[in-house]
């Protein structure tokens, strides 16, 4: 990274790293045919990631966190099947709640840019998700991490301060000395209000058809890219 130095890349998991739209739209999807349902499965898939996202974030702020993001994808489940009147059973709920997003797919141009990140830097997982979904989707995909660091561990939920503080202790570096990577303003936004350095990844993607919320980077990023191996490119890595 063209003058400034970091020993640690951060990633943001849910939707950097993993495609959850097409996951949670298959599962609703194939739970719909099962049932002889039409919905616009793809538009409630966005409304079940968007509705558990709010739900988690900040949590910890004035007490210890109610649930992980495997609890916030099953209530939020339940709430739009109410919504939307599908009578899903247990099995189904499972299968789209739990299921799906323990074997969500990522992105395609990250396994192969992952190992190569890995030679020059600490490489982790930071994230939102629960301890359980990283484990299972990183077996799932092939990834190796360095580390993997849940805000589930930590007791503080992104976006708040203490959240990516932790993970600087963690690592026993400067915050400056670690660049977050991520699709995601809010997040990155908040890691450099600590001091991290900050690296915006494009997945417009992210939401299926839908317009990203934030398609475009802030530009006090330190890095913005369009892909993963652009940023190994980017940071001066070889292919």
């Amino acid at each position: 990274m063209t003058g400034i130095a970091v020993r640690a890349l951060t990633f943001d998991t849910g939707g950097t790293i993993l495609d959850w739209h097409t996951g949670f739209r298959n599962a609703l999807t194939a739970v719909g045919k099962k049932h002889g349902i039409e919905r616009d499965w793809a538009g409630i898939a966005n409304e079940l990631r968007r509705n558990s996202l709010m739900s988690m974030l900040n949590l910890g702020q004035d007490s210890p966190p109610p649930w992980t993001f495997d609890g916030a994808h099953r209530t939020e489940l339940e709430k739009l099947c109410s919504k939307h009147d599908l009578p899903f059973d247990e099995n189904d709920l499972n299968r789209i709640a739990w299921e799906a997003p323990h074997n969500f797919a990522c992105w395609p141009d990250f396994p192969g840019t992952l190992p190569r990140l890995r030679k020059h830097y600490l490489v982790c997982s930071f994230t939102i998700l629960s301890y359980r979904i990283i484990m299972d989707t990183a077996r799932r995909n092939g990834l190796s991490w360095d580390a993997v660091f849940s805000c589930e561990g930590i007791g503080k939920y992104k976006i708040l301060p203490q959240s990516y503080q932790t993970v600087a202790e963690y690592l026993q570096m400067e915050p400056s000395e670690i660049c977050m990577v991520a699709c995601h303003n809010f997040d990155l936004d908040a890691a450099k209000a600590v001091g991290f350095k900050t690296a915006f990844v494009r997945r417009p993607d992210e939401w299926g058809h839908e317009q990203p919320p934030d398609p475009e980077p802030n530009p006090h990023h330190d890095i913005i890219v369009d892909s993963f191996p652009d940023l190994a490119a980017t940071l001066g890595i070889e292919t």
